[in-house]
């Protein structure tokens, strides 16, 4: 049986104190896990992901972001995750610095964590294995990745391209 193929983005917001804000998940996937907030793209209208992000964080947060607000971070592709789809996702920085947690949303509900909290909670096992871990690394670059996810749990991840950090341009003025 052939695995549909979803594609999705995931907004990471911070506080002033670099807070990460995450959203308690209240429907699959992942119930009950803590992710950041985001959704999937209507793939039916052609909706890119930056403006599927900008969707996702007015829907979700009640935030208007346009997309220079935004940073693109990574790309993950999950082959065969929780053996029902293939996942494709953006996952974007968000710039703009989040002054108050966003009310409670029928997705769940919202709350900012430090760097340190997070390998403490409940989290998707691909976002805890590697997806975390590369995004703290790539912060102001670029990563892409894929999983190949396994039912065993151990699965096989291969990093497709990594830039630290992003260099100023030369000027000539």
């Amino acid at each position: 049986m052939a695995l549909p193929y979803k594609i999705a983005t995931l907004l990471y917001c911070f506080n002033e104190a670099d807070e990460v804000l995450l959203l308690e998940r209240a429907q699959e996937p992942n119930l009950g896990c803590w992710s950041p907030c985001g959704g999937k793209l209507i793939q039916e209208t052609g909706e890119s992901p930056y403006a599927c992000a900008c969707r996702e964080a007015e829907e979700e947060m009640g935030l208007v972001f346009q997309p220079t607000d935004l940073h693109l971070t990574g790309i993950v592709s999950e082959h065969g995750y929780q053996g029902h789809a293939h996942w494709l996702m953006f996952l974007f920085e968000v710039k703009t610095k989040l002054q108050t947690v966003p009310p409670p949303h029928r997705e769940g509900s919202f709350k900012f964590f430090n760097k340190t909290e997070l390998s403490s909670l409940k989290m998707p096992q691909t976002d805890l294995e590697q997806i975390w871990p590369l995004f703290w690394k790539h912060r102001g670059g670029f990563f892409s990745a894929h999983c190949h996810c396994r039912e065993n749990g151990c699965n096989a991840w291969t990093i497709e391209e990594s830039v630290l950090h992003f260099k100023a341009q030369a000027s000539n003025c």
